[in-house]
C-alpha cells in the first residue's frame, strides 16, 4: 500500500513526467511497474515518437491538459493515459516490408492494467474504470470520417457508461501526431462524434438506455417465471433498442412475442 500511495502521489503531481522518468532510469519501475520501462523497447508504429514510452508520457500530459472536463486532477484518467498502450509489447507483430503492428493490444493492455493495479492494491472501482478505458481507447478509430450508424454511437455511449467524458479525454489525448493537418482532422472528427452523442442524448437520454419493457412486463407477456429466459428476452429487447432507438411499448411487445414464438417453434 505504501508503494501505491507514493506512486499515486507522483502521478498526481503537476509534472509526473519527471518522477516517472526517474523511476524508469533508476530501475525502480522494473520492480513496481515493469510494464512501463518495457515500452521503451517498442517503436512507435506511427513514427511520431522514438518509442511507445515517449508516446505514453505525451498522452498523459495531454490528458492532464484536459482535466478541467473532469473537474480537476483525476487519478483514473492519468492511470489510463499512462497504461493505455502497455499491451503493445505482448502483441508486437512484424509486417512484411519492415512495419510493425499491435493487433488487439487494447484487450491485452486492459488485462495487464487490471493485474498490475491489483498488485499495487488499488481499489476495485479505480481498477475497473482504468481497465474499461484501456479496453475502449481504440474504439473511436473505427469511426472513420463519421460513418458510424446511430446504433454504433449508442453502443459507444453504453459501453463507456459513466466514463464517457473520461473516454473523450483519453481519445483526444491519444492523438500525438506532429502533422498539424492530421491532428486537426482527427479533432474535428471527434468533435463531430461528440456532437452526435449530444444530439442523440437529447433525443433519447442515452445515459439511461434501457429496454422498452422491464422484467415484470416480460414475465407477464410470456407467462413465465423468473429464469434465464427473462434475461435473454431483456437482452433481445436491449439489442433492438440499441439498433433502432426507442420502440415504444406496443412495438416492443410485438417484437418480443415474435421472438418468443420463434424460440419456442423454430
Amino acid at each position: 500500500e505504501r508503494v501505491r500511495e507514493e506512486f499515486t502521489k507522483l502521478l498526481m503531481s503537476a509534472h509526473p513526467r519527471v518522477g516517472i522518468t526517474i523511476l524508469v532510469d533508476t530501475g525502480i519501475a522494473e520492480l513496481v511497474l515493469p510494464e512501463i520501462p518495457k515500452l521503451r523497447l517498442e517503436i512507435d508504429e506511427h513514427h511520431h515518437h522514438k518509442d511507445v514510452y515517449e508516446h505514453s508520457i505525451t498522452v498523459l500530459e495531454q490528458a492532464i491538459a484536459q482535466e478541467d472536463r473532469l473537474g480537476g486532477p483525476n487519478l483514473v484518467i492519468r492511470l489510463a493515459a499512462l497504461l493505455h498502450d502497455i499491451g503493445k509489447p505482448k502483441t508486437r507483430n512484424l509486417i512484411e516490408g519492415g512495419g510493425v503492428s499491435f493487433h488487439h493490444h487494447e484487450v491485452v493492455g486492459a488485462r495487464l492494467s487490471k493485474n498490475r493495479m491489483k498488485a499495487l492494491r488499488f481499489d476495485n472501482e479505480t481498477i475497473d474504470a482504468v481497465e474499461t478505458l484501456v479496453a475502449l481507447h481504440l474504439r473511436f478509430h473505427g469511426y472513420g470520417d463519421g460513418e458510424w450508424t446511430d446504433s454504433a454511437v449508442r453502443r459507444y455511449v453504453r459501453d463507456a457508461g459513466d466514463l464517457l467524458t473520461h473516454l473523450h479525454v483519453l481519445t483526444r489525448a491519444d492523438c500525438t501526431t506532429r502533422n498539424a493537418k492530421k491532428a486537426d482532422r482527427l479533432a474535428r472528427t471527434y468533435d463531430g462524434l461528440e456532437a452526435r452523442i449530444a444530439k442523440l442524448s437529447e433525443e433519447e437520454e442515452l445515459s439511461k438506455i434501457r429496454p422498452d419493457l422491464d422484467g415484470a412486463q416480460v414475465m407477464s407477456l410470456l407467462g413465465i417465471k423468473p429464469s434465464a429466459d427473462v434475461g435473454k428476452a431483456l437482452d433481445f429487447l436491449m439489442e433492438l433498442r440499441m439498433e433502432h432507438g426507442p420502440l415504444g411499448e406496443e412495438r416492443a411487445t410485438q417484437e418480443l412475442l415474435q421472438w418468443w414464438k420463434a424460440r419456442r417453434h423454430p
